[in-house]
């Protein structure tokens, strides 16, 4: 799930990406364009139910792709991504438009 609030501070919007528990993971990390695809980068918030959390400040007038890694070897997309765009391996990545 993604959440979009516009920053009043900034020019920004506040983008917070969440994975339910049903992911059954121990670990997630946020990777996409607005870190160059580093894996180590945006480690999400594990709740008590297993899910994760992680907020972001991501600037207006853009899209980007991002994936979910899990447990450091499972890709996974976000489900309710506001689109999906073919990668060079074969599968799709997610994109959120801002």
């Amino acid at each position: 799930m993604i959440k979009k609030i516009y920053s009043e501070t900034e020019p920004s919007w506040l983008v917070t990406f969440e994975l339910p528990p049903e992911v059954n993971a121990q670990t997630a990390c946020l990777c996409g364009e607005f870190d160059e695809w580093d894996e180590t980068s945006h480690p999400m918030e594990r709740r008590e139910d297993g899910s994760f959390t992680l907020t972001l400040s991501l600037q207006p007038e853009r899209r980007y792709r991002f994936r979910y890694l899990l447990d450091g070897e499972r890709w996974e997309n976000d489900w309710a991504a506001d689109a999906y765009e073919p990668n060079p391996f074969g599968s799709e990545d997610s994109v959120v438009q801002l």
